[in-house]
């Protein structure tokens, strides 16, 4: 399921990034007493009472014709249209202004559920003002304090409230749910269409034609899948469309629905940077990977050309060796025919479970061949126990003397053997350790 997405929304200088701040436990929105600081939508992720959400922190809304305040309301209107629950913060200090006022029509055409922040209320002496915010038709004001973290927890408590209400997509448990990712203009919108067999997601050379997340149902040989065609994600320093920015949230989400990601890259222009970047997203979340090498019939090729150009990807991708990976060309149908059964396979992979009883003697086999590490006092890690937890992604939970013991290089000791036993091709494995007692 998709983490809902919040933002942060009002008139300059009311707090905002601060509150932004607050709530991701990071300063990543530049906080300064001066109106118009904030001049983009800058995104981070917040977590309350086990509940996960992106949160947007946007420019102020100004109602102006002024060229900066103009783009910074434009920015805010897509931060509102993306939004599942939006945060409106006004100034306690200074009581409803104008601006506030037409701020708060914008916010009614939304139609999008909407909690009414008063921020700067850390003197007792201004609550009595809380109740000129009624007029704004909101509803319940709630009293905060950004910069003192005041009122924050019953902020966040009818943010979470309103998460009821968003909905889900309606897919059966058993579809499939593919999405496409990678940079702009690497021939996601093309790869679409060669697998569909038709002209179902526009196609152009122009960098970021795809603005918004499209699904796409249809169904293969007795299986139903849907695909999610997303926006390229640009590196952030290099992203100078509003829109394209826009995207990028856009695209996290449709990772986060998905069962199977395909990463994209262009043959043509090779591997960059940003390339990790993307995968890494999708790793992070426990999505299963096919690496998809596209455009391959542009490419002068020999013998090597393909090993050569796969080991450059498995040296750039040491995080994601578990990902197989596969040379097409949307144009010419290369190995198009390959897709949707490596997508079967891995989304098997993906809910494989791997029983208790086989896993501990696989466990115990490993320990024999590769004994646990010690630390400097000479305690040496015991494993007592294992079971697997979760499936998508495949989760395993060791049960030891002490956690602390469990060293990466020997958790990655035990994933290989774990892989080298039951396959798990295309899909990441997470591995716990918890002490015996707990």
């Amino acid at each position: 399921m998709p983490k809902p997405v919040v933002a942060i929304v009002g008139r300059p200088n009311v707090g905002k990034s601060t509150i932004f701040n607050r709530i991701v436990g990071e300063r990543i929105a530049i906080v300064e007493d001066k109106p118009g600081v904030t001049r983009d939508r800058i995104y981070g992720n917040g977590e309350w009472l086990n509940h996960e959400f992106h949160l947007i922190d946007t420019g102020g809304i100004e109602m102006t014709d002024e060229p900066l305040l103009t783009q910074m309301r434009y920015q805010a209107e897509l931060a509102i249209e993306e939004a599942d629950v939006i945060i409106f913060v006004v100034n306690g200090r200074d009581g409803i202004t104008g601006a506030d006022e037409e701020v708060s029509q914008l916010l009614f055409r939304s139609k999008k559920p909407i909690v009414l922040g008063v921020n700067k209320m850390d003197d007792p002496t201004l609550h009595e003002k809380m109740y000129e915010f009624y007029s704004l038709g909101i509803g319940d004001p709630v009293a905060i304090s950004g910069s003192h973290g005041l009122g924050l927890g019953d902020l966040l408590d009818e943010v979470t409230g309103r998460f009821g209400n968003i909905a889900e997509d309606d897919y059966d448990d058993d579809t499939v749910r593919i999405s496409l990712i990678g940079r702009p203009n690497v021939g996601k919108s093309s790869l679409v269409n060669a697998m569909l067999g038709e002209e179902r997601v526009i196609v152009s050379d122009i960098p970021g034609t795809t603005r918004d997340a499209i699904d796409t149902p249809f169904e293969r040989d007795g299986k139903d899948y849907v695909i999610i065609d997303t926006a390229g994600m640009r590196k952030k320093g290099k992203v100078y469309e509003t829109t394209e920015k826009y995207s990028v949230i856009r695209a996290m989400r449709a990772i986060e629905r998905s069962d199977v990601v395909l990463m994209v890259i262009n043959a043509e222009e090779g591997l960059i940077e940003q390339d990790k970047r993307i995968a890494g997203y999708a790793h992070e979340e426990g999505r299963a990977v096919i690496i998809v090498v596209n455009k391959w019939d542009v490419l002068e090729k020999d013998d090597k050309t393909m090993r050569d150009f796969e080991q450059k990807i498995r040296d750039e991708f040491l995080f994601m060796d578990y990902a197989p990976i596969l040379f097409v060309s949307a144009k010419t149908k290369q190995r198009l025919h390959k897709v949707l059964p490596l997508v079967e396979e891995v989304s098997e992979s993906h809910n494989q479970r791997v029983p208790t009883n086989v896993l501990n003697d696989l466990i115990v086999d490993a320990v024999t061949m590769n004994p646990t590490p010690t630390d400097h006092g000479g305690r040496r890690l015991r494993i007592n126990y294992a079971t697997q937890v979760a499936v998508a992604p495949p989760t395993f939970v060791l049960f030891v003397n002490d956690p602390e013991l469990l060293h990466f290089s020997y958790r990655r000791y035990l994933e290989n053997k774990i892989r080298d036993t039951f396959d798990f091709m295309g899909t990441p494995i997470r591995i716990y350790a918890r002490k015996k007692n707990d």
